[in-house]
């Protein structure tokens, strides 16, 4: 059996814990996939890759109301060099960074997955043997299909995969309605491929605030081919290589057929934990979720709730916010109480902001306004409301916007700041200021007054929602 100071399983977000503290430490880091995790390769960065010309082209076709005639059609598209400029960058960076780590004296990596079969004892898949002192499961989370006949087709996709196909697909089913089925609907929409999305509840967006979720659905049905209340239930292929993809209705019997050139499955994402063998090791696992249990340090609790010396978790395996800035903090806090067990430190999960990169952009942070007022009721409290449209400002006047808006919600009494949810172009940078005021306890009326805002740009939308709270 061999031994380390520490084992990392996981080489996303993990892979950054290797400050200089730990130059002296024999390190191993343990991937069975592709080196960097889920964010570099197949998630945020190289989906905004393609968001980014997707937007414009979507954009371009709307220029019409300003009076600029553009249309981007699927010809005027070069899906290929789209894909090879994006997995160009990304796959160097991948191969550089498992090069710079197999070229450190004390790191050894094991590009296999690995499982628990005893406390602090792992087993690759090679059957290897490997322990440690410091284990830190930061193993990710893994997309989740629905096993249907038809599931394992080529032409049917999960984010995994469908970002290096070869060419632009005419007919593109997406099935699902959270954020990754959002924004891949707008990248191929916006490429110019036709898109039906199919989603088992009514609504899409489940997630976000009940008015951001409503005024989004209108938008994505105004934009691509929208079928909810429908599940799919069997994929077959045709002769000319396309496949069908049939559903049936939630309301009854009902079925209805889609020919699509792919097939996306963006039904959703599962933590690693089941594939480490937890058990084995006395971790502890909510059975609904199947996230790692931890205490707000980061540490593993164990069947019996008690802290697991020297087992640490963060990421996807034990987060429900599956967000990479959320893995990255915790990061950062384990790095820090690995090597200060003395001094321990909390992650800070008070304001996790989110952003959904779609047509149009949204952003979240905090209570939605359903969730304040039931908070508000609980604890005998009042909040107010604002939402406040782009095309109330000036510059968006200028970008003659119809359908953005920045809700921010607070506590009438305190001014304090619950919430904001914005709809619109360039929601993700127009919520950091919000995102700020709520984690450094600044009021709304303070935010409003306290500060200059740049007149006449589109910062001012979210002047003007604070300034239209109503206070006691």
């Amino acid at each position: 059996m061999r031994t380390f100071d520490v084992i990392i399983i996981g080489s996303g977000s993990g892979n950054s814990l290797l400050g200089p503290e730990y130059d002296a430490l024999d390190v191993a880091i343990i991937d069975g996939g592709t080196f960097g995790g889920t964010c570099l390769n197949v998630g945020c960065i190289p989906t905004k890759m393609y968001v980014y010309p997707a937007e414009i082209a979507q954009s371009a076709r709307e220029l019409s109301g300003l009076g600029v005639s553009a249309d981007v059609s699927s010809d005027a598209v070069d899906w290929p060099s789209i894909r090879d400029r994006i997995f160009g960058r990304i796959d160097a960076i991948s191969t550089g960074g498992l090069a710079y780590r197999n070229s450190l004296p004390r790191v050894t990596v094991f590009q296999e997955y690995a499982h628990f079969i005893g406390p602090k004892t792992l087993e690759t898949a090679s059957g290897e043997q490997l322990s440690a002192p410091t284990i830190i499961l930061a193993s990710g989370s893994r997309v989740l299909v629905p096993q249907i006949p038809g599931i394992d087709l080529p032409q049917v996709h999960t984010s995994d995969t469908v970002m290096r196909i070869p060419q632009l697909p005419r007919r593109v089913v997406i099935v699902g309605g959270g954020y990754i089925a959002a924004e891949f609907a707008h990248v191929f929409n916006g490429l110019g491929a036709e898109v039906t999305q199919i989603n088992r509840s009514s609504r899409l967006l489940r997630g976000q605030d009940t008015e951001i979720a409503e005024r989004f659905q209108q938008c994505a049905g105004d934009q691509w081919n929208l079928a909810t209340e429908w599940t799919p239930e069997q994929i077959t292929p045709n002769d000319d290589g396309s496949v069908t993809l049939r559903s049936i209705s939630t309301q009854g019997a009902e079925t209805r057929e889609e020919v699509a050139d792919v097939v996306l499955m963006a039904t959703g994402r599962r933590p690693n934990s089941d594939l480490l063998n937890p058990q084995a090791a006395g971790i502890a696992v909510d059975p609904e979720s199947q996230l790692i249990r931890v205490d707000d340090h980061q540490r593993v609790l164990g069947q019996d709730g008690k802290v697991l010396e020297g087992v640490w978790a963060l990421g996807d395996v034990c987060s429900p916010a599956q967000l990479k800035h959320v893995a990255n903090h915790e990061a950062r806090v384990v790095a820090h109480n690995v090597m200060h067990p003395e001094d321990l430190v909390t992650s800070d999960h008070r304001f996790i902001p989110a952003a959904v990169f779609t047509h149009p952009e949204i952003a979240t942070v905090g209570m939605t306004e359903d969730q304040a007022r039931a908070w508000a009721q609980e604890n005998g409290a009042e909040i107010t409301v604002k939402s406040q449209a782009f095309g109330d400002v000036a510059y968006g006047w200028a970008m003659a916007d119809q359908t953005g808006i920045c809700k921010v919600v607070a506590d009438r009494a305190t001014g304090k700041i619950l919430g904001a949810h914005l709809i619109g172009p360039h929601s993700s940078m127009l919520i950091q200021p919000l995102i700020q005021a709520m984690s450094f306890g600044l009021d709304a009326r303070q935010m409003a007054r306290g500060q200059y805002w740049i007149h006449p740009s589109l910062a001012e939308v979210v002047e003007n929602a604070l300034l239209g709270l109503e206070f006691d």
